[in-house]
């Protein structure tokens, strides 16, 4: 009876407006208190600090201070650049341009909303200018932003991570072939879908680049590309792990944006670490408190009698793996991705592995789905960011232009989901 008191005071916190981090210590802190009485307090500030302490956790502000100062340099424009030079031959090819700049952008940013503000600042409002439908040129940018939570450095990759315990450079890894298939599956969709209705990207708004420019536009990301493999590259041999290579990337970072760019002067530094500093804040709050309320349910083994309970129903695995996407997709559409990691791994990873599965395809899977939640309204970040950047479109519309890419990206989540080797094969490899 506890347990379920516990869950219906953090549903009701939930729903009457309070902030998710206040909503999970409170319900986990009331129902340790219910459960081991006024020694409660002193466990839950030890699993709070013992989980917001881990060197593994620190990649995370690190990680978010990059994206940051790369998403307040030219970084992004030059990205388009490049992707429409490029691919302008194709049709439709700004705005295939486009995911692919989002997807090289989320290499060296692991936050979404950053993702769509560095490309889509640019790219939506020179698609429209060329007579874009806004069907193609919003849908396209909102959708591929989400990328940067898939592509490595992945935020919500290191929060699954510290939640688990899984090696943050193998989900990595695993993040790079679903990333990768994703931003072919969208630029496939806006090709055939402009194949089949030309006007929604007319072939005369694609200008024409000769080889010399497509080659000269890339001396304007060389930087990026070289802070790439720094990163990334020092990962994957081994050289650094990943809270090392997150101090590389911020110093690189900002090398990039104030050597290369020269758009750093000391106001603008305090104005990125102080936005830098609220989201990473804010991160580790839910991560901290989401822990206490864990444990709780631990304590009182919540999760061991839900795993028992559905296998029990004797479900065929499949059925019940998507049965699990589907609430996730459901949760969040009203909780934002990062508390939706921390509170449905701690419940639904023992069930994940009593049905033999790899916590570290789950891992990946989970963050697939977490690209529906960012696009997803009414909560969908990626949606209002990309109003912000483009006030000429409304929220409705940027709303209905992502609608067809949703199918494509649930249709990669259900690729992932029903066949776990084709996400797992490349993290094999790294021993």
């Amino acid at each position: 009876m506890e347990p379920l008191l516990v869950t219906l005071l953090l549903l009701f916190l939930i729903y009457v407006g309070v902030d998710i981090f206040i909503a999970l210590g409170v319900a986990g802190t009331a129902g340790l208190l219910m459960f081991r009485g006024p020694d409660a307090l002193a466990f839950a500030a030890t699993s709070f600090f013992g989980q917001v302490t881990t060197f593994e956790l620190l990649a995370l502000p690190l990680f978010v201070l990059m994206g940051h100062v790369l998403a307040k340099s030219p970084i992004g424009a030059d990205l388009y650049h490049v992707g429409a030079r490029w691919l302008s031959w194709l049709p439709g090819g700004l705005a295939i341009g486009s995911i692919g700049a989002c997807t090289v952008f989320g290499a060296v940013s692991g936050v979404s909303v950053a993702g769509v503000a560095a490309i889509g600042s640019m790219a939506v409002p020179e698609m429209l200018k060329r007579g874009y439908s806004t069907q193609i040129a919003a849908g396209s940018v909102v959708t591929a932003g989400a990328l940067a939570m898939l592509i490595p450095p992945s935020v919500p990759f290191i929060i699954y991570s510290a939640i688990t315990g899984e090696s943050v450079a193998k989900l990595f890894i695993g993040g790079i072939v679903p990333g990768l298939v994703l931003a072919f599956m969208l630029s496939a969709f806006v090709l055939i879908r402009v194949l089949i209705s030309p006007e929604l990207a007319p072939r005369s708004a694609d200008l024409r680049y000769s080889w010399r420019e497509r080659w000269a536009s890339l001396a304007r990301i060389w930087h990026a590309a070289v802070l790439i493999i720094l990163v990334l590259g020092s990962i994957y041999l081994g050289v650094a792990t990943p809270t090392e290579a997150s101090g590389v990337g911020a110093v690189g970072a900002f090398l990039i944006a104030g050597l290369a760019y020269g758009n750093m002067n000391l106001r603008r530094i305090f104005q990125i670490i102080g936005e830098s500093m609220r989201i990473s804040v804010a991160i580790m709050l839910i991560i901290g408190c989401a822990k206490i309320f864990g444990d709780y349910l631990n304590l009182v083994r919540v999760p061991e009698q839900i795993t028992q309970f559905f296998m029990s129903l004797n479900l065929p695995h499949l059925v019940m793996i998507l049965a699990i996407q589907a609430l996730l997709i459901l949760g969040g559409m009203f909780v934002d991705a990062a508390s939706l990691v921390v509170i449905t791994t701690p419940i639904l990873l023992p069930l994940i592995k009593a049905m033999g599965y790899d916590p570290l395809w789950y891992g990946i899977v989970l963050v697939i789905n977490l690209e529906l939640a960012v696009v997803t309204p009414p909560v969908g970040l990626n949606l209002y960011t990309l109003k912000s950047c483009c006030p000429v479109l409304s929220v409705e519309e940027i709303i209905r232009s992502s609608f067809p890419f949703l199918a494509i990206q649930l249709a990669c989540l259900i690729l992932f989901s029903v066949y776990p080797p084709l996400s797992l094969w490349l993290p094999n490899l790294v021993k």
